[in-house]
């Protein structure tokens, strides 16, 4: 069958990423190894997974590449923002995520990724104290100056299309406020007027993005694109939006796991969930105004997939508790550990313990790499505003709360939402209904 009209994937595709910590370090470094053949993208959906396509003795197992055309490995330029001016090999070393032997193939690459200036706001993140920053006078010249250093970028490296990821910090919590955040102009007139209390850094990093034709994904918990003001711009400019929050451990297990319970009518009392983390994330998580904006992020979860009006006598008023702890040791390999209260036949109690050690940016990084793909393959389609098929690979799925809407958290509804886009890309028919 025909593409769906889908742009192909000619010239470079730049990747720009707000954020040269331990997470974009090991993506840039595993992107760069794997293009040698010296590494393997493990972990990676664009790169390992097949879908079926076609049913009965039509149905057959194909790779994304083979279904739409994605940007390969190859065509990829990359570049970044951060508050530290170490380039991205001295960030990976530093980082501590890869051995040496595992960045040192790939040295000369990573030395030409310097970071820009960040347009930062030291309010937004007290923990981190880089000296890397523009100086803006307000929230528009932030906006303006990052316009320009993406079109210096696409320009300079010839990229023909941009994509832009924050893989940052967690801003402090903003909540929403309709009077700021309700409409395009209200946004950008509280930029003008240099509003430092509800405009936040990365909504400043979103606007140039999309205000240059260039998707945008929010990789933290921060109230960011999920704000009307950004949607009418991702409209307005035909550009696909995608956050929040990338689902890398313990929310994946959680999203996957909490749909046994709810599959199995087992019913639920508690979901304790607490996480030991060192790096430069855990840090900035450590100051309670940070956590906030993570901890709403990693409850929601839960609330939508074991919902008590559906089933009160299974799910009503459990206890859901998260923590995060900053815990240096450890550093980036970040230990999950979930205790789950749960109940059986005549209400008999039982208890689930999973304990999850995983490496935060090796979960990380194959799925910013996804993302990135993905992004610009929904924008060569034409797909534009909140991209909901990519929520499998986000904690806080972006949705229409203004009209009620509930996000779809449940890992295997995700991905059916996740293969059906792509199988309508790829001019296949959609099928597996979501019920």
């Amino acid at each position: 069958m025909e593409k769906q009209n889908v742009k192909p994937a000619d010239g470079k595709l730049g990747i720009m990423v707000v954020g040269l910590g331990a997470v974009t370090s090991t993506f840039f470094t595993g992107v760069l190894m794997a293009r040698k053949g010296l590494a393997k993208p493990v972990g990676s959906m664009t790169q390992y997974d097949k879908i079926r396509v076609g049913k009965g003795a039509d149905k057959k197992y194909l790779s994304y590449y083979d279904i739409v055309p994605l940007a390969k490995l190859q065509d990829i330029e990359f570049a970044a923002w951060d508050v530290y001016p170490a380039d991205a090999y001295r960030s990976a070393m530093y980082a501590e995520v890869l051995k040496e032997k595992d960045i040192e193939p790939v040295r000369d690459e990573l030395e030409k990724i310097v970071p820009m200036k960040a347009a930062f706001d030291k309010n937004f993140a007290k923990r981190l104290d880089g000296d890397n920053v523009k100086d803006c006078k307000t929230r528009w010249e932030m906006v303006e100056q990052l316009r320009e250093d993406i079109r210096n970028f696409k320009k300079e490296h010839n990229c023909s299309r941009i994509v832009v990821a924050w893989a940052a910090s967690t801003e402090i919590y903003v909540p929403v406020n309709n009077e700021v955040h309700g409409t395009l102009a209200a946004l950008e007139k509280a930029m003008k007027d240099n509003d430092t209390v509800h405009v936040a850094p990365s909504m400043c990093y979103a606007y140039a993005a999309l205000a240059e034709g260039a998707p945008f994904i929010m990789g933290a918990p921060n109230t960011t694109v999920d704000i009307p003001a950004m949607w009418e711009l991702a409209e307005k400019m035909h550009l696909p939006i995608a956050g929040k929050d990338f689902k890398t451990g313990q929310t994946l297990v959680k999203s996957g796991f909490a749909p046994i319970i709810g599959t199995r009518c087992l019913g639920l009392s508690g979901w304790f969930s607490t996480n030991i983390l060192g790096n430069r994330d855990g840090l900035v998580l450590d100051e309670p105004d940070n956590f906030k904006t993570k901890e709403v992020s990693k409850l929601s979860t839960l609330e939508s997939i074991l919902v008590e009006d559906n089933q009160p006598d299974l799910y009503k008023n459990y206890f859901h508790k998260v923590r995060i702890n900053y815990y240096p040791p450890r550093n980036d390999n970040k230990e999950g550990w979930d205790n789950i209260d749960i109940f059986g036949w005549m209400n008999y109690p039982m208890q689930i313990k999973i304990n999850f050690l995983c490496r935060d940016s090796i979960l990380a990084a194959p799925l910013l790499l996804d993302l990135c793909l993905l992004t610009d393959l929904a924008a060569r389609a034409g797909r534009y505003g909140i991209q909901r098929f990519l929520s499998f690979f986000l904690k806080s799925p972006m949705h229409d709360y203004t009209k009620g809407e509930v996000p779809v958290n449940h890992l295997f509804q995700q991905y059916t939402m996740l293969k059906n886009a792509l199988r309508e890309m790829g001019g296949y028919e959609a099928d597996e209904e979501i019920d």
